[in-house]
């Protein structure tokens, strides 16, 4: 579990416009992160 204050671990991630790299989003600049909880949705 990530706590508040600690990095992401790198990963990659299938998104709507394809696939998502934190590794290199990061080279960009800061990023955020959200997590959405699945409770409340379908699936």
């Amino acid at each position: 579990m990530i706590h508040v204050g600690e990095k992401a671990p790198l990963f990659k991630a299938e998104g709507t416009t394809g696939m998502i790299d934190l590794g290199e989003m990061l080279e960009s600049g800061p990023v955020v992160l959200y997590f959405f909880p699945k409770a409340n949705t379908p699936g």
